[in-house]
């Protein structure tokens, strides 16, 4: 990809720059080993309940006015179980299995090497930022964890803010935040009804559907002047 015209790109967070989906398998697995080794659950129970608790999250709707996202999130591991196993709620095991899944999926976050040498590169010709959607919270750990603040000049969470992506309002905060103008901007992301289509409703520049193993790679690696575009259609919840 040419950068000729371009001032300025703004990178999606969740599966483009960082695997959380990988990330989030992995703690999956380190949640059911634990509630069969130590909790006495079968396997069929164990995948059940992490199968009950990623359909809440997909689903999740959170209002950070009425509940933190950790009480909402620990209900989601009690309805869980109590809908597998059965019997009163249990609300300690559920706090458990919240935390061991949390803290693995943070563990497990991280910029590859190619990634931070792509991102160095390419901040010595344009302004980078990171324009992620999901709770304040959630979405800071996630930041936090990768440690990928130094590479941009701006961060910008769906979550701090009136509209998230697809909404030309957050792409329009991003470019007043960076001085430069929509078409000067690309948008780099995994969605195509997040990113890709909130780049066209905010008429940036180019938009680039992003697909990214923990190796930055797709068709081929991942370079200053070659962004390759992926086909396909990916849907991304932050969560």
């Amino acid at each position: 990809m040419g950068l000729q015209g371009v001032k300025a790109v703004f990178f999606d967070l969740d599966n483009t720059l960082v695997d959380t989906a990988a990330a989030g398998r992995l703690a999956r697995e380190e949640v059911i080993n634990v509630l069969q080794s130590k909790h006495h659950c079968d396997e069929r129970e164990a995948h059940m309940i992490c199968d009950k608790v990623q359909e809440k999250l997909l689903k999740e709707c959170h209002d950070p006015a009425k509940t933190c996202i950790t009480d909402l999130r620990i209900s989601h591991w009690e309805e869980a179980i109590q809908e597998t196993k059965g019997g009163e709620a249990n609300r300690n095991l559920a706090a458990e299995c919240y935390f061991l899944w949390k803290t693995t999926r943070l563990q497990h976050l991280t910029l590859t090497e190619d990634t931070r040498r792509m991102l160095t590169k390419l901040r010595k010709m344009v302004r980078l930022l990171l324009l992620t959607n999901g709770d304040k919270q959630t979405q800071r750990e996630k930041i936090e964890a990768c440690a990928c603040q130094p590479y941009f000049d701006a961060i910008v969470i769906g979550g701090e803010q009136k509209e998230e992506k697809p909404a030309p309002s957050i792409f329009h905060h991003c470019c007043d935040l960076l001085g430069v103008q929509p078409w000067e901007c690309v948008m780099v992301g995994d969605s195509l009804d997040t990113d890709i289509q909130g780049g066209l409703n905010a008429e940036l520049f180019q938009n680039m559907d992003h697909k990214m193993n923990a190796n930055f790679e797709t068709d081929k690696r991942i370079s200053i002047d070659d962004v390759p575009i992926y086909s396909g259609n990916i849907e991304s919840k932050k969560c």
